[in-house]
């Protein structure tokens, strides 16, 4: 099997690292992307030439620790020049254990994966015999077929927001971002967050007024519990927002398909059309799978909802005779844009309207 090889400078601390190389092209917002637990198990390049450059603050993580499995970058600067940040980014890898290399022909690297595909990756700054890191490599399995959900979600229920809230929501941590949660207890719901093997009878018996299915790292189609567990929810009778995994993960329990994307998309600059209003939206994108437009065309039950406009690939549905919708996008951002966040809006309408028919 064809290899090509790289060399660079360390950064972070000095180790050995595997997964899946992908790339983000945001131009801002790496301590987002570092901390998204979508990325779990990646071996992130950026393609901004500078990271590290503004340093890091405990105000702009969407997890607990950093979840990328090692970082790839052109530039990697050791001090930061703004005030609001906490550290450097060199010294938040060395708190976390994170392996980085920098000074790597990026764009060379993009045009690398663009051109082949997503493909697996090793990084080492203690290892030089490219024998070894080749035997290493060669042990590493595809993305494609791996459940990894289970190694960021949680491990028991929590609680967000105000408990005297208007709403309540039942969130399904699949490897939830924390603006999700923020976007959510915002518009007036308190989130119990449940584990992703929660049942949907332990969900239920919270009596929440929606759903929400949350992002997450690796393949859907090998989620069979959650996959049930989903489909049990869309027949409870009650609103669902699915996102990113989420989204997927509803798709198939409605009997669509997903599939292993190419390259994937990950970036803040994604262009989308909303098929039903017309409208343009700049998205935050993370992900490597993506549902099958024909399956979707091809289920009476299913209306596809968004598009996105540099592939045509399926980016949100909805379901007809219920008021369950998904996209595959992020909407809550963190890094990227706010064209989207009018999908919480639609959410919270649904409950507003699911709970007037209950009390007529």
């Amino acid at each position: 099997m064809f290899k090509t090889i790289f060399f660079f400078f360390s950064v972070g601390i000095e180790g050995t690292v595997t997964g899946e190389i992908c790339f983000n092209t945001g131009m801002t917002g790496y301590q987002e992307i570092f901390t998204d637990p979508s990325y779990f198990g990646q071996i992130m390049t950026t393609t901004t030439a500078h990271i590290g450059n503004y340093g890091t603050t405990v105000k702009e993580v969407e997890s607990d620790s950093v979840k990328i499995s090692g970082l790839v970058c052109k530039k990697f600067s050791d001090v930061f020049s703004r005030d609001a940040a906490d550290t450097s980014l060199q010294q938040y890898f060395e708190d976390h254990k994170i392996v980085a290399i920098s000074d790597v022909d990026t764009r060379m690297l993009v045009r690398h994966i663009r051109d082949k595909g997503a493909m697996n990756a090793i990084i080492s700054s203690e290892i030089f015999d490219v024998e070894v890191l080749k035997e290493k490599l060669s042990k590493v399995p595809s993305m494609e077929g791996l459940e990894l959900s289970s190694k960021v979600c949680t491990k028991e229920p929590y609680f967000v927001g105000d408990e005297n809230a208007e709403h309540k929501v039942a969130v399904l941590d699949l490897g939830v971002k924390k603006n999700i949660l923020r976007c959510l207890a915002e518009r007036g719901c308190y989130l119990k967050v449940f584990p992703m093997d929660a049942s949907v009878e332990e969900m239920k018996a919270w009596n929440p007024d929606g759903f929400m299915l949350s992002n997450g790292p690796g393949d859907p189609s090998v989620m069979t519990r959650q996959i049930e567990t989903v489909k049990q929810i869309t027949e409870a009778g009650l609103p669902v927002f699915g996102i990113c995994l989420g989204h997927q993960v509803l798709a198939i329990s409605q009997g669509l398909s997903t599939s292993k994307m190419f390259n994937g998309h990950r970036g803040c600059n994604h262009p989308v059309i909303n098929l039903e209003t017309g409208k343009g939206e700049i998205t935050s994108q993370n992900h490597g799978f993506v549902v099958d437009y024909a399956s979707a065309e091809g289920n009476d039950n299913i209306v596809v909802t968004h598009k996105h406009l540099n592939d045509n690939t399926l980016a949100g549905l909805r379901m007809k005779d219920r008021n369950i919708f998904s996209v595959q996008y992020h909407p809550e951002a963190s890094p990227g844009p706010h064209d989207s966040r009018y999908l919480f809006d639609n959410f919270i309408e649904n409950i507003v309207k699911s709970k007037e028919l209950v009390s007529a």
